[in-house]
């Protein structure tokens, strides 16, 4: 563009133009992108007058290395990216129905000594020949909550759902070309009535897919009886909140893993022995978790499962439904065994924030990204994966726990 030409015409405003037009009022700051001449002059300039508002140099921020309209679906008036220290865990030999392969698990945190726990935990499960992994259920939720005037009438409601599943089934799949309505729980309380419908979502963590398909179902059932959509999610789905219904029921896929290690490397990896991580397990997991009525009787699988989420363009608040983890510990003739059950782990390896360059990188690192053949097997071999990575987080807790270790690992890593 030659001195003096229009931007506008040439495309679009410049980050200088667009930050000089929102601090004279003629644009707000989500209005930019609109008026740019590309994603990155709309972000720089944003960030030009935050900064300037704020008295806030934003300098860390703004040196992004991706082109910001890849991020244009994943967040809304960027000002630049947070970047976070990625480190890998393993080898972890995983033996899954969908996955046969030694993980390098990314995972993105600030804790110190995390990354250095979980590895030591791999390297116990590696000498134990490594971890089996599966998927023993699999759906996504979401659970409308409709108004009726009395009892008889969500009876009706209930039973016209009951009887017509089909019916919604046509109308919630005509929304997606990947999604299946696997089924329909009903609940009824008082004058409200809520249906919680369940998705295979294949690859796709699916939240959005199954909110669609679902406002089509709803609208089947508005036609059909008296009741009236109060609300497209009655929290009985549930996302990203502390729920029973999700440690029973599971939501998104549940993943269990497992492995026996010999009483030699319990003793040589992990400094401890079987029956002192059993107690450690029995005594914190199981009766401390259950005093403090907790929904999760694990050690710290959020931990694991947040740092992955993190590396991997997951969505970070459902973190809270995968602290639903159990984790059991059995002292055994040969050894100790331990698994993880993870009764609603919401993942996914398309869409969302797996399309950003280093997240979708570190899907290629576990050998997930992108839809799988068949469709689904991705997003499992995904869960299985993650889940080894649980157990081996687990399993170097309770050990540094059962050992003593704990306090002395955190102030010689993570201090």
């Amino acid at each position: 563009m030659s001195e003096g030409e229009d931007d506008t015409e040439a495309g679009g405003l410049d980050a200088a133009a667009l930050a000089e037009r929102v601090r004279a009022g003629d644009l707000r700051l989500y209005e930019l992108a609109a008026g740019a001449v590309d994603a990155d002059a709309a972000v720089a300039a944003r960030r030009a007058v935050v900064g300037e508002r704020t008295e806030t140099a934003l300098d860390a921020v703004g040196a992004y290395g991706f082109d910001a309209a890849v991020a244009e679906n994943n967040i809304e008036n960027m000002l630049g990216a947070v970047q976070i220290p990625l480190g890998v865990a393993g080898p972890l030999p995983v033996e899954g129905a969908r996955t046969s392969r030694e993980a390098y698990l990314p995972m993105a945190t600030t804790e110190g000594a995390l990354v250095a726990s979980v590895n030591r935990g791999c390297a116990a499960l590696r000498a134990a020949g490594g971890a089996r992994a599966r998927v023993t259920k699999s759906g996504m939720t979401r659970a409308p909550v409709f108004r009726v005037a009395d009892v008889a009438e969500a009876e009706a409601t209930v039973e016209w759902v009951r009887e017509n599943e089909d019916a919604l089934r046509e109308a919630a799949e005509s929304t997606t070309n990947h999604g299946e309505l696997l089924g329909v729980t009903p609940y009824v309380v008082g004058d409200s009535v809520f249906l919680r419908f369940r998705y295979d979502t294949k690859d796709a963590m699916g939240m959005n897919m199954a909110t669609i398909a679902t406002e089509a179902a709803c609208e089947a059932v508005e036609a059909e009886t008296t009741a009236d959509l109060v609300a497209l999610s009655g929290n009985l789905c549930t996302d990203k909140k502390p729920a029973a219904v999700n440690a029973v029921e599971g939501r998104g896929r549940s993943v269990t893993a497992d492995a026996v290690l010999p009483t030699a490397v319990v003793e040589e990896r992990l400094d401890t022995t079987a029956a002192a991580v059993a107690e450690v397990n029995r005594r914190k997991n199981f009766v401390g978790s259950a005093k403090a009525a907790s929904l999760g009787f694990n050690a710290h699988a959020a931990n694991v499962v947040a740092s992955v989420f993190l590396a991997t363009g997951q969505d970070e608040a459902q973190v809270v439904e995968a602290a639903n983890t159990i984790t059991t510990v059995e002292p055994r003739e040969d050894g100790l065994y331990v698994s993880v059950s993870l009764a609603s782990l919401e993942v996914g390896t398309v869409g969302g924030g797996t399309g950003l360059p280093s997240q979708g990188e570190a899907l290629e690192l576990l050998g997930v990204a992108g839809g799988g053949d068949p469709p689904g097997s991705n997003a499992d071999a995904f869960a299985e994966t993650i889940a080894a990575g649980v157990l081996a987080g687990e399993l170097s807790l309770l050990a540094a726990l059962s050992s003593r270790h704990l306090a002395s690992a955190h102030a010689s890593l993570g201090r």
